[in-house]
């Protein structure tokens, strides 16, 4: 979850300012780049217990020990909450699970060795602290009351408010991890036909990446129980919006969406404003119960924006976020198969052939199927494996036209190869750490933390 947003405070006058920002994101496509972030828990090697925010072996000075790598601390009330480098940051989730949100790059190659250097920058500050991190997309051992709370103030308004809209949202906050990507568009006609693309196959990514079958050291009946998370977290800024497949959709329509969400809070002079449940229109009439007569400011809708939490979201970029967490390679994956979809014309456009004429209801079956499922689940007289397939042969072709090679002499489609090889098997990671827990494991949750840590 971002930080305050570094925007200009420049008041907002009207609905078309708000368009106007959200489509200032249009670039052309030599300067398309790549953003990738990824989440993964922290745990006490010698408890397997998620690390405080306070004390020596604390999340604030695992954050301290990584300044020795050049990274320039933010600090929240004289505590260091969050750091920046580059064009990247490291952030915290509300339990404390450790974000990095990558820098703007050029190639898929550059966002591997961005995560190879931060998870050993990470591993090199938490090995002498005696903590470890590892990458799954739900808690696998500890309860929602076992997890710790960072001192954002931010957290304390969601925190509160969450209980009022639905019944996971703060597992939500404490026990998820995710890896995504952020795409940029090269004009509105092409934002729309990736939202469509992206929205479509969100429920492929899932299902690929699905890796978090455990709750509280038991199986949870999911696959992607972090999927399935997010159907009862808060149904005003979630889900598959299906307006985006509607005649004439574009920024306008999207603004209108974000409008309808219910706000947070409202940053101001170093502070959090509780806002939540609260309607940015009034914010724009100077009308809002929580800070009268006043205006926002454009920061303040980027700040807003970030508070939406669809299956693909839009900023200035599309963001897409159905996929858990995982290993090293797992991160490479992800952009790859988005890159390798949206950035190729060819490839978006046997992608778009591949969903356009899906439909509603068959889209929702996917989103609500395949966090119980992933690949096994039915659709249209075969499975979403036989979909998966389909895709990942699209993006691989994609990536391959794109000709971005390393040193080595390799494209991009290289990064695609765990996503291959679990198509190719018909299995998901989620599936083979349940046959390690009914097998060699013995039941043994704490085997997962030692197996499959960074």
């Amino acid at each position: 979850m971002s930080g305050p947003s570094q925007v200009q405070e420049v008041t907002v006058e009207g609905r078309a300012q708000l368009v106007e920002f959200l489509s200032s994101g249009v670039r052309a496509r030599a300067d398309w780049k790549i953003g990738t972030e990824h989440e993964k828990f922290g745990f006490r090697t010698d408890d397997l217990r998620p690390p405080p925010f306070d004390g020596e072996r604390g999340i604030e000075a695992l954050l301290k020990g990584l300044t020795r790598f050049g990274w320039t601390p933010a600090v929240e009330n004289g505590r260091v909450i969050a750091l920046s480098r580059d064009g990247a940051s490291v952030s915290l989730e509300p339990a404390g699970q450790l974000e990095l949100s990558g820098a703007p790059l050029d190639n898929l190659h550059q966002t591997c060795t961005e995560a190879s250097t931060h998870l050993n920058e990470v591993r090199a500050v938490a090995e002498p602290m005696g903590l470890g991190f590892l990458g799954v997309g739900f808690q696998p051992k500890w309860r929602r009351e076992d997890m710790p709370w960072m001192p954002k103030g931010r957290y304390k308004i969601m925190r509160e408010y969450m209980p009022k809209v639905g019944s996971l949202g703060l597992d939500m906050m404490t026990r998820t991890c995710t890896v995504q990507v952020n795409l940029d568009v090269g004009s509105e006609a092409d934002m729309v036909k990736k939202f469509r693309v992206a929205l479509a196959l969100q429920p492929v990514a899932t299902a690929l990446f699905a890796d978090s079958p455990f709750a509280e050291g038991r199986p949870n009946g999911y696959l992607s129980y972090r999927s399935h998370i997010w159907t009862d977290t808060d149904p005003g800024r979630t889900g598959m919006l299906d307006f985006v497949f509607e005649d004439g959709f574009g920024y306008e329509r999207y603004v209108d969406y974000l409008l309808d969400v219910p706000m947070y809070f409202v940053y101001r002079d170093g502070r959090y404003i509780d806002a939540s449940g609260q309607s940015f229109r009034d914010f724009l009439d100077g009308r809002l119960p929580a800070y009268p007569g006043r205006r926002p400011l454009l920061r303040d809708w980027a700040d807003h924006s970030t508070t939406a939490f669809p299956e693909v979201r839009l900023k200035k970029y599309l963001e897409m976020r159905g996929a858990d967490s995982g290993p090293w390679n797992r991160i490479c994956a992800l952009p790859a198969l988005w890159v390798g979809l949206l950035y190729d014309d060819a490839a978006l456009d046997a992608a778009w052939d591949l969903v356009k004429d899906f439909t509603r209801e068959e889209r929702h079956a996917l989103r609500d199927g395949v966090p119980r499922h992933a690949l096994k689940l039915p659709f249209r007289g075969g499975t979403v494996l036989d979909l998966a397939r389909r895709t990942l042969e699209i993006a691989a072709h994609g990536l391959k036209r794109r000709a971005r090679i390393n040193r080595n002499g390799a494209d991009e489609s290289i990064y695609l190869e765990p996503l291959m090889e679990f198509a190719a098997l018909g299995t998901t990671p989620a599936e083979r750490k349940l046959a390690l827990y009914h097998g060699e494991w013995g039941g043994n949750i704490d085997r997962l933390f030692r197996e499959f840590a960074y």
